[in-house]
């Protein structure tokens, strides 16, 4: 008997194949379908169409609007027909226990602002289909098997933005996202490590797939288009800007920046026991545009200079500072052994002078100079050795 290929054996029968056609939807179709299958999965888990009646849930008030809805639509017979296995668009509607209220209505109830579309019938307050995969997507994590490779870049990421030498900004374009960029989405820092070939999607738009890390050891295999679309829609959602932008010194002033001023380094005159015990390296680091002996005048009468008499042992010129940033920067360093002290002000209040810290004077000019050549972000204060140190990332 000679053995006949499917194709032969459907002929026999009289059958014949026809290639299946990809069958693409409109946006306001995918809001339809989108919309009916919420009511599908009410259907599913209670057993019945959702019921209208104040003295019912608000999801379920809602679904039994849309229902109505969406049996109002002419297309709806046709384009749900495969979808409507219980008969729910043929069924009456369900019966009223209370006053009806739209979308809107209810929509406020659940503290939804309503938006400016007033075409009901398009169920504005529906995700399409796409854009649930989308979010599906940044969801579906998996644990990231060598997240010990990239741990480090992202704790020289997060020290780059603590200390100013990388900005977070409004995320924008498509094109900003690339090998080796970096976002905030979903409330985790998020670092695009791989991208496969771009290609052009059904509706002509291209994609790619991207291996994206994130910060809390998780990484994702999504498409370009599903990030752009998580960090539209995620109101915190930010780019990380690349570290040659936004200079700490240089470049085209800010809105904080000082045109010209100077860093200083002063010593306290003061009798307190704390302070007279390591008068040596106790030191205030401030920053000024005017001149520093002005900003000093008043020292002993001023609780921020611990009410005494300081001398400057150290001053820094410097050109277009951004006063914020610099202020970050010693925070970060020299917070761990900022001088814990409270003293009563004039009038016998409690004070607690800020940017006294424990440090020598070497270690504060070393922290300058790689301040002014960007090295910075490499290093941070050891007290136990009274040094900078280099990080274990860099």
């Amino acid at each position: 008997m000679v053995d006949l290929t499917d194709d032969e054996l459907l002929a026999e029968l009289g059958a014949t194949i026809e290639p299946q056609k990809a069958r693409s939807h409109t946006p306001r179709e995918e809001r339809i379908i989108a919309g009916f299958e919420d009511i599908l999965r009410f259907h599913e888990e209670h057993g019945r169409a959702p019921l209208h009646g104040e003295g019912r849930d608000i999801f379920e008030r809602l679904y039994a609007v849309r229902l109505d809805q969406i049996r109002k639509l002419p297309e709806a017979q046709t384009l749900l027909a495969e979808l409507d296995v219980h008969g729910l668009l043929t069924g009456a509607s369900p019966a009223s226990e209370g006053e009806e209220l739209e979308d809107d209505a209810l929509l406020a109830e659940l503290g939804v602002d309503d938006v400016t579309e007033t075409d009901i019938t398009v169920l504005k307050h529906v995700s399409s289909r796409e854009e649930r995969r989308a979010a599906e997507e940044i969801a579906n994590r998996t644990p990231c098997p060598d997240f010990a490779r990239f741990k480090p870049l992202f704790d020289q990421v997060q020290r780059e933005i603590d200390t100013g030498v990388r900005q977070t900004r409004p995320f924008e374009l498509k094109a900003e996202i690339r090998p080796g960029s970096w976002f905030i989405v979903g409330g985790q820092t998020a670092y695009v490590a791989e991208m496969g070939e771009v290609y052009s999607n059904a509706q002509g738009r291209t994609d790619a797939r991207l291996r994206v890390v994130f910060s809390n050891g998780t990484e994702s295999n999504l498409l370009m288009r599903s990030l752009q679309r998580s960090l539209h829609k995620d109101e915190a959602g930010r780019r990380i800007t690349d570290p040659s932008a936004g200079p700490l010194f240089g470049g085209a002033q800010e809105a904080d920046d000082l045109a010209s001023g100077t860093i200083y380094v002063l010593r306290s005159h003061s009798q307190h026991p704390t302070v007279a015990e390591h008068r040596s390296i106790i030191h205030k680091i401030g920053v000024t545009g005017g001149a520093v002996e002005a900003r000093i005048a008043n020292a002993a009468h001023d609780a921020t200079y611990l009410l005494s008499d300081v001398e400057v042992v150290a001053t820094y010129k410097l050109f277009n500072i951004n006063r914020t940033r610099l202020e970050k920067i010693f925070h970060r360093l020299f917070g761990a052994v900022q001088l814990d002290l409270t003293i009563p002000d004039r009038f016998g209040q409690p004070v607690k002078p800020r940017e006294w810290f424990l440090v020598p004077l070497q270690a504060i000019d070393e922290a300058v100079e790689r301040i002014k050549d960007g090295s910075i972000t490499g290093y941070a204060y050891d007290p136990a050795s009274a040094s900078l140190k280099k990080t274990s990332s860099t």
